[in-house]
């Protein structure tokens, strides 16, 4: 018999974390999340999104055996920007059994329409920086430790309890050339003595402060206008640049400046934390740093985090200037595949950004929906 239960205890807390590693521990395209990261997301005292979102999470038990979680949000600032009445569910995980995913879909319909809400999306999280999206194309490929990996059968349910689609995201993997193409060369000679940008590196972990805040005010306008979205604050970006800040690689971030040198562009790629975070179960220690230091190393494969251009430069050669660097470090170092985050799929620039490569779109996510 099944139970429902709220999480509220540490113990429940980390069931919560726990449970997909445990229902995934031999689908060989799992990968984790990082476990602390999870916890201080649910956390008042660490996440300042928390101070403009409510949240709650569900457990269903089969006796003391976890078989399903589900966690919910409200954004009322995303509400209130956009005049909506909307929930969203995330970190959805069950067993193969739709009474389990009716059950935890229930608690949330419930929790949503007291707080007066007359809509539910997702699985979508807190922000555009969280996981967002449910697999329902590739679930044989290996997915990017930053996306949500999930079994064909949850789409099932979902539609069954009556979502539809309400936003599609791709993936792809591309091939990285052996030589910068003449085509790239050209959009970041054009970018550099036509329009004045200039490609700036950095040395020091310090020095991620002074472009950082720019990167993001730049990135809020980018972005602006994409599914689900809601501009960071301050106090946001600081968390999240300090949950990922030591594990940048200096070299594998690129800013791009303006002739006022302001930054009008910014890509953040990391090597494929895959291997690593599946073999640690998304643990640090004692052995996770370890890992993850051996994957920096000797990757041959890199996950492209962030490519954000400010839109007045759109067109002005700013991602071949990023590009051109990037293929020479890449075949440098033996990168031979970059795989793409999600990207929406009616979002054109991002779409079309890469039919020059030799790529595959190998991955496809979404977001439901259901009127409540």
């Amino acid at each position: 018999m099944y139970t429902l239960k709220t999480v509220t205890t540490k113990k429940e807390s980390r069931h919560f974390t726990k449970f997909p590693n445990d229902l995934y521990n031999d689908v060989k395209p799992y990968t984790t999340t990082l476990s602390l990261d999870e916890e201080f997301n649910f956390n008042p005292q660490k996440n300042p999104v928390l101070e403009y979102c409510d949240t709650i999470r569900f457990l269903v038990y089969d006796n003391k055996k976890v078989v399903g979680r589900i966690a919910g949000i409200i954004n009322r600032k995303w509400n209130e920007e956009f005049n909506g009445k909307t929930a969203r569910f995330s970190r959805i995980d069950m067993i193969d059994d739709i009474k389990v995913t009716k059950m935890l879909i229930d608690s949330i319909t419930k929790w949503a329409k007291e707080k007066g809400m007359d809509t539910l999306i997702g699985p979508i999280g807190f922000t555009d920086l969280d996981r967002q999206g449910m697999l329902v194309d590739g679930f044989e490929e290996m997915n990017m430790f930053i996306t949500i990996y999930n079994h064909p059968y949850y789409k099932e349910h979902l539609e069954k309890l009556g979502f539809i689609k309400d936003a599609d995201w791709i993936e792809k993997r591309i091939t990285v050339p052996g030589e910068v193409p003449d085509k790239v060369k050209r959009g970041a000679e054009i970018a550099r003595r036509r329009f004045g940008f200039k490609l700036q590196k950095i040395k020091k972990r310090k020095e991620i402060s002074k472009y950082v805040y720019e990167a993001f005010d730049m990135y809020n306008i980018a972005f602006k206008n994409l599914y689900g979205f809601l501009a960071l604050p301050k106090d946001v970006i600081d968390y999240y640049v300090s949950m990922f800040i030591t594990m940048v690689r200096l070299d594998y971030l690129w800013f791009v400046l303006d002739k006022d040198d302001k930054v009008a562009s910014f890509a953040l790629v990391m090597p494929s934390l895959s291997r690593s975070m599946k073999l640690s179960k998304g643990k640090l220690f004692p052995f996770g740093w370890y890992r993850i230091l051996k994957d920096f190393r000797t990757n041959e494969v890199v996950d492209l985090w962030f490519i954000a251009v400010d839109p007045k430069y759109q067109g002005q050669g700013l991602v071949a200037l990023f590009w051109e660097d990037a293929i020479k470090l890449f075949n440098k170092k033996g990168v031979k595949f970059a795989e793409t985050g999600p990207e929406l799929e009616n979002n054109a620039h991002m779409v079309n950004m890469w039919k020059d490569y030799d790529h595959r779109t190998h991955k496809r996510r979404r977001c439901y929906t259901k009127k409540i």
